[in-house]
Order: C-alpha cells, then structure tokens, then sequence
C-alpha cells in the first residue's frame, strides 16, 4: 500500500482535476502532498517504532493510512483531497520503517532474513509497478476514488492479522525520550530540501522560492547534526551509526539508487502514453515484464547468490548490468516497438535491480542492535525516498525542452535514462568502497 500510492495516483490525475477542479499548479500536490509529509517524518517513525513497539506503531501506521485513503477517497474539494494525501503520507512513515524493522528484529542475521528482506523487497518493487496498471484499471473501469478507497478493506485485513499474529513487545521506556527537537528539525529540514526540489521542476533552480527552501533545509539539517551530537539525550539518529562504513557508504548508495530506480517509473509512463500513444491500461500492462523479473531475481536469484558471493560485489554487479539495460532504454525513438523499445530494457535492468537491492538492503541493516534498528530502518527509507525525489527533479531538468512531439519527448526521456545508466556505473563505484559481507549461512558453512 505504501509503495503503491506513490505511483497510483499517476494515471489518475486528469480524472482528479476535472472532478475537483485542480489548476495546474495546484495539482501537483496531490503527488508532492504525500511525497513530503512521507521523506519528512521518515526518520521520526523509524524512532518511534524502537520507543514505543513495533506492533503498535505497526498497527498506528496501518490505521492511520487506511482512515486518510477513506477521507481522501470521500473528498469533494481540492484542499480536502490534499491533505487527506498529506495524512496518508504521515501514515506511510510511520508504516514503511516499522515494518522493516519487524524484519530485522523478528529474524536473525543470515539465511532468514536475506529470505525475509528479499520478499520485502519485491513487495515494494511489485508495489511500485502494479500502482501503474492498477491505477489505470480503476480509473478507467470505476472512479479515481477507488484508487484510494481500495486501501481501506486492504488496510482493515492487515490490522486484523497485526492484531493476531504479530508478536507484541514491550514499550522501550528505559531507550530514554523521544528526541522533540531533532525530529522537528529532520522533518523539517527534509521536508524544506524536498519542496525545494519539486519546486525547481517548476520554477527552475535560481528561482527565489527554490533557493529558499533549500537554504532553509540546508540550515535545519546541519542543525539537527549539531543537536543529534551535542545535546540530544536519545538522539533520533544515534550519529555512532556512521561510524560503522556499511551504513555511511551503504546510504549513499541508497541515495543514488534512488535517484535512479523511482524516477525510471515516471520517465518510462510518460513515454508509452505520450510516445507512443498507450492507454493506462496497456502502460500499465507494459509494466509487468518489469514487475515478474525483478521479483524472480530479488527472491529466487539473489538470496542464492549472497551465500556464494561477496554483497558489495553483487551490488556493483547488478548496478553496472542495470546501467546497461539504461543505456539501451535511452536509444528509444517515437517509433520504437515494445520488444526493443520497452521489453528489452526491461529485462536487463530488472535484473540489475534485483541483484542489488537486497544486498544494499541487507548491508545498511546489518551489524545493529535491536534498540537502533528502527533509526537504521528509517534511515535507510529516508534515504531512498531522498533519492527519488533529488533525482527525478535532476533527471526533469536533464530531459531537457519537454517540447510535445513524439519524436522530441523520445529524445528527452532517451537523455533522462541515459543520465540514469551514468549515475548507476557511479552506484558501482560506490560498491567497492563498502567493507566485504557474506551471508551469515556461507560463513556458517566454510566454518563447519
């Protein structure tokens, strides 16, 4: 649900601004509504869950997010609709982490939870892909209320399960306070960076209402860095995780994963249906290929591997195969048939994903103990979320004259993935630096 209403609104947009009377503008924050408050309160739900349990923040999360999707399902205005978005982002930050930190709590480092976190993974990436066709089939077969209407049996099911079968904890009180003051500046800080970047797609990065968010981001994050090491008694994030190379170059990598892999989404929609001129139906059919090899890889494939490879070097493996699966989604023209000009691709950077989102996953997890696994979980979210946001705002800018030919606009998101297929040989680069992990069972078995 989380992952899937990032991308199910997509399609849905014209209907929304005809039923509610978006103007251009406007419109753009029935997207950014969720975005921010998602990347802002990240770091906040990922400490919440270490001090105050992960059930009940599993299960807070869950109900937050279904009770919005109610509201925003139910909203006759603009404004309504809006925040309704903005809650349901605040959900999902409080949902994302505790749900990998269920993970990493719940299983022990090795076998399981490589198995564990790759199924989690390929939820996500499934997630991500179905918003597409599921958002298209929905709208186009009932209403664009349904789109967020469905989260609600979807959200009451889970609960019940939650309820029944997740295992309670305790709440942490002895972890000390909630850190007020860093978690107000992080939010706020990557709320600023992160409404700055969606400005400049509109505005252009000089502008004053760009500059200024920036600005402003970059002055509460450098702040909330001094309060973390000076004065905070339980620091949001504990700033000893960074020492540790796997979780301070495991984030960059995240970041600039992210800024690869969630815009590709965008790029690759706005081509079938202005390009080549799919319904959101068949884009979203378009996208399976995409979902089905990177599920088979990231479950089936990848687990196998780490117990036979290093993870550092099936992260710059996989990188370098998806930056050339890019570079071949970049020679795409007006005129490109779905087996070279979306098939193809696909299947090449698919697999590419899938051999390294696990690892990095697995990598910026691991080595934590129980108390700060939700602020590494959050951090790691927080990251990837980042990451989207820097790099489709990067990435838009890079696309270039956004002119509406076929012909034009396939040469624009043709520049976009080649700019991705460069920052992905970068991710690789960044690979060799992390310290050397196996997996625990491989260890376990050169040892007996």
């Amino acid at each position: 649900m989380v992952v899937l209403d990032i991308s199910v609104v997509n399609v849905a947009l014209p209907s929304i601004q005809r039923a509610l009377g978006f103007d251009e503008a406007g419109l753009q924050w029935v997207v950014n509504a969720y975005a921010l408050t998602f990347a802002g309160f990240l770091l906040l739900g990922g400490r919440l869950a270490d001090l105050f349990g992960r059930k009940r923040l599993f299960a807070l999360g869950l109900a937050v997010f279904s009770g919005a999707s109610l509201a925003g399902g139910l909203a006759d205005s603009a404004p309504l609709l809006i925040a309704a978005r903005a809650v349901q982002g605040l959900g999902a930050a409080v949902l994302a982490p505790a749900t990998l930190t269920v993970l990493t709590t719940t299983f022990a480092e090795g076998g399981a939870r490589t198995r564990a976190l790759a199924i989690w993974t390929a939820v996500g990436i499934a997630g991500g892909t179905a918003g597409n066709l599921v958002g298209g089939v929905l709208t186009e077969f009932l209403s664009w209320r349904s789109i967020l209407l469905v989260n609600v049996p979807i959200g009451a099911v889970a609960l019940v399960l939650t309820t029944r079968f997740l295992a309670g904890d305790r709440r942490a009180a002895s972890r000390g306070r909630l850190d007020v003051a860093g978690a107000v500046l992080a939010t706020a800080g990557l709320t600023a960076l992160t409404y700055g970047i969606a400005q400049a797609r509109t505005y252009g990065w000089g502008a004053p209402v760009t500059t200024a968010a920036l600005a402003t981001g970059a002055v509460a994050m450098m702040s909330f860095v001094v309060v973390e090491a000076r004065f905070a008694r339980a620091p949001l994030i504990p700033l000893r995780l960074f020492r540790s190379r796997a979780i301070s170059v495991g984030n960059v990598a995240m970041v600039l994963a992210g800024a690869c892999l969630n815009p590709m989404w965008y790029f690759l929609t706005l081509y079938m249906q202005k390009a080549l001129h799919y319904s959101p139906v068949q884009s979203g059919l378009g996208f399976l290929p995409h979902t089905l090899v990177s599920i088979i890889v990231g479950v089936r494939v990848t687990p196998w591997l780490m117990r036979h490879l290093d993870g550092r070097v099936l992260i710059a493996a996989g990188a370098l195969i998806a930056a050339g699966g890019f570079w071949w989604q970049s020679q795409i023209t007006a005129t490109s048939g779905y087996l070279t000009g979306i098939l193809g691709p696909a299947i090449v950077f698919s697999v590419g994903s899938g051999l390294l989102n696990t690892p990095i996953t697995t990598t910026v997890t691991s080595g934590i103990s129980p108390a700060d696994a939700g602020a590494a979980s959050g951090l790691m979210n927080t990251t990837k979320q980042f990451g989207g946001a820097l790099g489709l705002a990067v990435l838009v800018t890079i696309a270039g004259s956004h002119l509406d030919t076929p012909a034009a606009l396939a040469a624009d998101y043709g520049r976009a993935f080649l700019a991705i297929a460069a920052i992905l040989v970068v991710v690789a680069a960044v690979a060799l630096a992390l310290p050397g992990q196996r997996d625990g069972e491989r260890r376990r078995t050169m040892a007996g």
